[in-house]
This record gives structure tokens, C-alpha cells and sequence, in this order.
């Protein structure tokens, strides 16, 4: 019998899932990597999974330890999750313009949460910079850094990475991938480059970010923004995504993030959040680059639940300019 037997065994082997209409519209084989079907409900789980494990074994993070991050809310969803179940108080720091939905659930599974005025990485009152201060102020405190801590990469490139080699037979032609902590873009790129470098890997960038521009330019530069999505999108790259073999970059714009994710739950039935919705317009654009045959893998990050309160509510999305139709 194959059983899972407890929290973190349960992370990881989610399915591929054929987005038909795409695949249809564009002639190539469009698959989502069904990460809103982990256990956590997101692919965040992997990461923090990860991190937990690495600062176990480094002898960081035993009994008596506490467990501290800043995070948009997927991250600090699963560190909860895993704390809970070995034993580890969670601390999260998260910045207080994120979905009340994701707060709400932090606080429900029993984190400690805290929120914070948004403020830009150089600033010291940033969000992941006073998780890292606090961390250091208290007895047995391990700051979790999923930015920066690659532990985040390493879950991809030996979990993410080689079950989209095995699920696609090798016969995966590019891989796409959105980019908050770059963790994710990261392990997969990597691993899947080692198995055949003809793959093709791209990074899809939300507006209000530098990662595009950095990669296709090597200078961080911001694009015109902000976006309503969250938890993708940076001004810098970070340890996790330095030295990722990258091919390119491209932008999607929340006006085609949103028809996206709507002609989705409409038109298949699939209720996904925002950064899926980047992911799969990014796809689209590779797939109508690389044109018809190819096989392309993108991320389905978690389901639309977190994001009610605003990407699916329409009166909210006008007073953005931004429609479903």
C-alpha cells in the first residue's frame, strides 16, 4: 500500500493536468502542474518543507525552537502547517496589504501572525527584514529567509523538477514559471537544463517588477506597475534565482491575467489565484512563440479561495480598471 503518513509526507506528487482549452487554441500540449493539491494548498508547501528539513539537520532548529518568516501568505500557510505538526511555534510577519482570506488562515491554523506596512527591500522595515531581526532576538529563533535561503531551490530541483521529467517521459519542451522568492523557476530550470539543455525555461513576470527586465536586459529595472497579484514580482533577484539558467522573459499584464483566470473557472471549471493566472498567459505566449507540437509545463500555484475578496470580485477589480470580460 502507498500511504501517506503525515503532513510532509503528503508535500509533492501532484499531477500534471491538460489545460484543454489552451492546449487547443495553441496547438501544443499546454500542462499545469497541480500544486493547489498539496496538502498546505499550494506549491509553497515544497519550500517550506525544505527550509524546515535543512535547519533540522544543521543542528538550527530542534525542540524548543520557533520558526519565523515574512511572507505574501502561501510560505507562512505551509511553515504552519509543518510547525504544527513537529512541534515548533510560527511566527509570520506579512505585509498588511495582502488578502484577508490568507491572514485569515494563518491565524486559523495557529500561526502568531503579524502584519506590517508594506515597504520597498531597502528599507529596514520591510517585511522579510523584520522577520530576520526578530528571529535573531529571541532564544532558539530560526528565520526561515525563503528568499535567500536556497534550501527554497533545492526543494524544486529534487522534487518539483524530476516529477515533471518523469510525468512528461523526458518530453518536455519549455518550462514556465513565475517568480516571487525564485525558488520554484530556480530548482526546475536547473534540473530539468541537466537532463536536456535544449529545454526551453522562461520567467513570466508580472507588471510593477524588475525580473523581466533582468532578465533580458541583466539590469533590475521596474517595469510600469503596481499589479494585484501576489507574492510574485520582485525589484532584485535573489539567491534562489541567481545563476538559474534562464532562456527569456515575459510580460503579462493583470487585464490578461484576469480574463485568464475567469475563462478558466468558466470555460473548465478550474478556480485558480492570480499568480496561475500569470503563469498560464506566460505559457500561452511561449507556446504561440514556439508554435504548434511542443509540450510546455507551467505551475498551478493554489486555487482561486485566498483571492474572493478581490480577484473575484468584480466590483473591486473596476475600481482597478481591470474587467473579467
Amino acid at each position: 500500500m502507498q500511504i501517506a503518513t503525515d503532513f510532509a509526507d503528503a508535500v509533492g506528487n501532484t499531477p500534471l493536468i491538460r489545460l484543454n482549452r489552451l492546449s487547443e487554441e495553441t496547438g501544443c500540449e499546454i500542462l499545469g502542474k497541480a500544486e493547489f493539491m498539496n496538502p498546505g494548498g499550494s506549491v509553497k508547501d515544497r519550500a517550506a518543507l525544505w527550509i524546515i528539513r535543512e535547519h533540522e539537520k544543521s543542528g538550527d532548529l530542534g525542540p524548543g525552537g520557533t520558526v519565523v518568516e515574512g511572507t505574501a501568505g502561501n510560505t507562512g500557510i505551509g511553515l504552519a502547517h509543518i510547525c504544527n505538526a513537529r512541534g515548533y511555534p510560527c511566527v509570520i510577519y506579512i505585509p498588511d496589504n495582502q488578502s484577508p482570506e490568507k491572514i485569515d488562515i494563518l491565524r486559523t491554523i495557529g500561526a502568531e501572525v503579524r502584519p506590517v506596512p508594506p515597504a520597498p527591500y531597502i528599507d529596514e522595515m520591510n517585511y522579510q527584514k523584520q522577520a530576520g531581526r526578530y528571529a535573531a532576538s529571541i532564544p532558539n529563533g530560526v528565520w526561515a529567509n525563503q528568499f535567500d535561503n536556497t534550501a527554497n531551490r533545492l526543494a524544486h530541483y529534487e522534487s518539483t523538477g524530476p516529477e515533471i521529467w518523469g510525468q512528461t517521459n523526458g518530453k518536455v519542451d519549455a518550462f514556465v514559471s513565475s517568480v516571487g522568492t525564485g525558488g520554484t523557476l530556480g530548482g526546475v530550470a536547473m534540473f530539468l537544463k541537466e537532463r536536456n539543455p535544449e529545454v526551453r525555461t522562461v520567467l513570466a513576470d508580472c507588471m510593477g517588477s524588475a525580473l523581466y527586465s533582468y532578465i533580458t536586459t541583466g539590469e533590475a529595472v521596474m517595469s510600469e506597475g503596481p499589479s494585484i497579484t501576489e507574492g510574485i514580482g520582485s525589484s532584485r533577484a535573489t539567491d534562489n534565482l541567481a545563476g538559474t539558467p534562464v532562456d527569456d522573459a515575459v510580460q503579462v499584464t493583470d487585464q490578461e491575467m484576469v480574463v485568464m483566470v475567469y475563462r478558466l473557472l468558466r470555460e473548465e471549471g478550474w478556480f485558480f489565484g492570480s499568480s496561475t493566472g500569470i503563469n498560464l498567459c506566460g505559457t500561452a505566449k511561449v507556446a504561440r512563440d514556439l508554435g504548434p507540437g511542443h509540450v510546455i509545463v507551467t505551475m498551478l500555484c493554489d486555487s482561486g479561495a485566498k483571492y474572493q475578496s478581490r480577484l473575484f470580485d468584480r466590483a473591486w477589480l473596476a475600481e482597478r480598471g481591470l474587467s473579467p470580460d
